[in-house]
């Protein structure tokens, strides 16, 4: 974590904090001190100048008030640099995590962590490391004076020592793992939300909302009572620190007080001393109990940015190769492909053999589970395979560089996700937009009409996720980035789904245009859309069953034959 705020940028900002807080904390003892001479000598005495006090007040306070704003500025710029730092790490390594990830935690947590985990953190840290600094050196600028006045009495101080140890060290145990399980049900709930929110028209066409309702209620219920349980261990620690300091400021108060009363001439003090001496023990009151205040943020801060420093260090990244070639020609070769992922009863994929020539139509079709998907997948590396080798142009990609691998490939599928950007960002994603490249890919992609109709061109926003375009235009724009990409291997993941049939003409002819000249992987169910293809490949069981184009598997009434009469 130090190395988060630590950096060199940072240890200007840390020295001066650290300097500040001394020299407020060394303020706090002068209070007192100052009630000796203007005893001692302003009352009884009478030779104390007048204008030496308020010069002195007011100077006391300036000083302190200086030192508190320059220690409260530094903690706060490194708090909000090291915050920076670390969430820019976390987004990263989502960047960059091998995608088991995004199936082991929901969106909602991994959003939760990034954004307001680390943020909430920090800023709970930097006020603990705030009090800490002020009231540590207070405490110890208080004790110190306190030796200075009368170092037997001040002895008596160090009997709770080991006792608010011992009471600090249980309860922050205690509070630790309650703000664990904190997280992880803030997490539940907030995944409750998620899926309620994108689940929305489901829920209220089953009626629904009642059994919704009933798992937000109860775990909001659990997040209550763990927030209860955080309150008693945090609010036990102040009364149960501020007893054994009340014990030992009465025991020391006392002896004070039987000093004075057997003469305080023969112990060598002066009423002005004595006063001093009991301001002094007083004021020790207040830092111990804001220490032990500090319990609570110092440990839910800890935690929070243990969350994010796990995600960055736990998270291995996905493997890459070396190999940097050039266009690939689209040839793809799978052999003797397995797939078996984790706690699956029975592998996705199981010796695989399947050769694809460059330029070549291929048509995945099967039962849902027959493994289509995870195949496709396997191309540009989204699923790494369990046995086998997958071949591109002859080269296993496993020994490709990621960023050339994945640039050989275009993907249009039922699940358009669009950034909530402009049109031609999202047409030219991971590139710079060219105004007239973007245009061309929109009209190639039948969305020359809707481009007109925009206010801004392609400069308008689409919205969250493009929610404000229909699905059909969704699609095209989705075909558009393909197009723009120009990619020589082409991924049709059942891209003409869920449309009209206004849309899906307007969509395949795009499409028709998208594949010209390009090795093609189709995934559909759809006749239309794989009629045309050079070759159908059917699959079942993570295995391939069947090959041949289209007429041909239809003569020989196998299972492509069987889901064509069932589709039809």
């Amino acid at each position: 974590m130090s190395r988060y705020f630590t950096g060199p940028g940072q240890r200007l900002s840390w020295t001066a904090a650290v300097l500040a807080a001394a020299v407020a904390a060394v303020t706090e003892p002068l209070i007192p001190a100052l009630l000796k001479p203007l005893l001692d000598n302003g009352f009884t005495q009478g030779d104390l100048p007048l204008w030496a006090v308020p010069v002195a007040i007011i100077g006391l306070f300036a000083v302190r008030g200086l030192a508190q704003f320059v220690s409260q500025y530094g903690l706060a710029r490194i708090s909000n640099e090291g915050m920076q730092t670390l969430r820019r790490g976390i987004f990263e390594r989502l960047l960059s995590a091998e995608l088991g990830l995004f199936s082991r935690q929901s969106a909602s947590a991994l959003s939760n962590t990034t954004v307001y985990e680390v943020q909430n953190g920090a800023n709970q840290l930097v006020q603990a490391l705030l009090g800490i600094s002020r009231d540590g050196f207070t405490l110890v600028a208080l004790l110190g004076y306190l030796l200075y006045l009368n170092w037997q009495l001040t002895l008596i101080v160090g009997v709770m020592v080991p006792g608010v140890a011992w009471i600090m060290k249980t309860l922050s145990r205690r509070l630790y793992g309650i703000t664990k399980a904190s997280q992880q049900a803030t997490d539940d709930l907030a995944y409750v939300v998620e899926e309620n929110v994108l689940a929305h028209r489901i829920v209220r066409l089953h009626q629904a909302q009642a059994g919704q309702a009933g798992r937000f209620d109860e775990l909001s219920q659990r997040l209550r009572r763990l927030a209860l349980k955080a309150t008693i261990a945090s609010s036990a620690m102040t009364p149960l620190t501020q007893l054994l300091a009340a014990g030992a400021l009465s025991a020391v108060i006392c002896v004070a007080l039987w000093q004075g009363r057997a003469g305080m001439a023969a112990h060598g003090g002066t009423v002005g001393g004595f006063v001093a001496f009991i301001a002094a023990m007083l004021m020790l009151i207040a830092p111990i109990r804001r220490l032990a205040d500090l319990a609570n943020p110092l440990t839910r801060g800890l935690a929070a940015l243990e969350r994010g420093l796990q995600l960055i260090e736990e998270t291995a990244p996905e493997t890459d190769g070396t190999l940097e070639p050039a266009l690939s020609r689209g040839a793809i070769a799978l052999r003797g492909v397995q797939v078996q992922y984790p706690g699956a009863a029975a592998p996705a994929l199981q010796g695989v053999d399947l050769s694809i020539a460059p330029g070549e139509v291929v048509a995945l079709v099967g039962p849902s589970g027959s493994g289509k998907t995870t195949l496709a997948n396997l191309l540009p590396r989204f699923v790494l395979p369990s046995g086998g080798a997958v071949e591109l142009d002859g080269t296993d990609i496993a020994e490709w560089k990621l960023s050339h691998l994945r640039a050989q490939f275009a993907l249009v599928s039922q699940d358009v996700v669009m950034l909530s950007d402009s049109i031609a960002t999202n047409v030219a994603l991971g590139q710079t937009p060219d105004p007239a490249r973007v245009r061309a890919a929109l009209e190639a992609a039948n969305l020359g009409d809707f481009l007109a109709a925009q206010p801004q061109g392609i400069d308008t926003p689409v919205g969250h996720n493009a929610g404000r375009l229909s699905g059909g235009q969704r699609q095209r724009l989705a075909i558009a980035r393909a197009i723009y990409k120009d990619a020589p291997i082409l991924i049709l993941d059942e891209a003409t789904s869920a449309l009209d049939t206004e849309s899906e003409r307007l969509v395949q002819e795009a499409l028709q245009r998208l594949m010209q000249g390009r090795t093609t992987i189709v995934i559909a169910h759809r006749l239309s859309t794989i009629e045309h293809a050079d070759r159908v490949v059917v699959m079942e069981r993570g295995r391939i069953v069947e090959q041949g184009t289209h007429a041909e598997l239809l003569h020989e009434g196998g299972l492509y034959a069987r889901l064509q009469s069932h589709a039809g």
